[in-house]
């Protein structure tokens, strides 16, 4: 069994990333889905906490910064991997990545978004049995908003229904932070900043 710490949304947030490295003693591997700044800015303040894990660690981007801003401020942590479009194997399990928010969010330009069919390719090479993790949720599984909406991704969903991931790990939606679905057999947990442990088999 693999125990992995999931967590999402931190939000330049110093003391919910003090937490997550608390918490990393006690598991394997550790998954981020994406939001450690805000607007594009101070992306730094939560992965500068987040380096001392020298756990394993797989990220992706949010919206909240793009992915070559990510793999800019990880560049002195030596235990992450930043995936986007891509996979890695660690203790014998595939991770499959896709940051930025999708489809393209109301926030305007300064958004990291993909819309649809951008996601729909890059999601192509995500193998079965994989750990799928995605900033934005599948559509209509831990995607509802505050005010009711489900604003999760339809190329999210479809690679999960023809992937089958071991389990998706996304965030984006802060409503929804925290919560868990199991949609035909498929777990998906909208991880949110405080982070939820998860044991593989």
């Amino acid at each position: 069994m693999t125990k992995l710490l999931l967590f999402s949304d931190l939000h330049a947030d110093v003391d919910a990333a003090v937490d997550i490295v608390q918490r990393a003693v006690d598991v394997d591997i550790l998954v981020g889905a994406g939001d450690f700044g805000n607007g594009r800015r101070h992306v730094e303040r939560c992965i500068d906490v987040l380096q001392s894990i020298t756990k394993p660690v797989v990220l992706v981007a949010g919206n909240n910064e793009s992915t070559e801003e990510l793999r800019a401020a990880c560049a002195k942590w030596p235990s992450v991997v930043v995936l986007h479009g891509s996979m890695v194997v660690i203790h014998g399990i595939t991770f499959y990545g896709l940051g930025g928010g999708i489809p393209v969010t109301p926030f305007g330009a300064w958004s990291y978004d993909f819309d649809e069919e951008q996601a729909r390719a890059l999601l192509t090479r995500c193998p079965p049995n994989a750990v799928l993790i995605s900033h934005s949720p599948p559509k209509g599984v831990v995607d509802r908003s505050s005010s009711g909406q489900r604003l999760g991704s339809v190329a999210v969903r479809e690679a999960m229904d023809r992937a089958r991931p071991r389990l998706v790990v996304c965030g984006h939606i802060h409503a929804s932070g925290g919560k868990s679905e199991v949609v035909d057999g498929v777990a998906v947990v909208n991880a949110g900043p405080s982070g939820m442990i998860w044991t593989l088999d």
